[in-house]
């Protein structure tokens, strides 16, 4: 992997647009309005994003229905077998 085709950023994903789905979903569209952020700000499509569980606890750690309201994440993208890949952790 060179550094040409490595690409690391730290973001902060504004995440206001949970609370236009019932509080029983807001959970699940915050991991999805996740994925659709990195995805368009990385240029890549929803499948080359992977995103690391301490992500998944961050924004499940109060309930379903209270995610946090923004999140910052460290994503980096990278080619892999030829595909580009999009690897993303909390960032604290």
């Amino acid at each position: 992997m060179s550094s040409s085709n490595f690409d690391e950023r730290v973001v902060t994903i504004p995440l206001r647009d949970v609370n236009a789905v019932p509080s029983y979903k807001r959970a699940d569209k915050a991991m999805s309005l996740i994925r659709q952020y990195l995805a368009k700000h990385f240029k890549v499509s929803l499948e080359e994003i992977r995103i690391d569980p301490s992500i998944n606890k961050i924004v499940w750690a109060r309930g379903q229905s209270h995610p946090p309201s923004k999140i910052r994440i460290r994503a980096a993208l990278f080619e892999e077998d030829g595909l580009n890949v999009v690897e993303a952790e909390h960032a604290a």
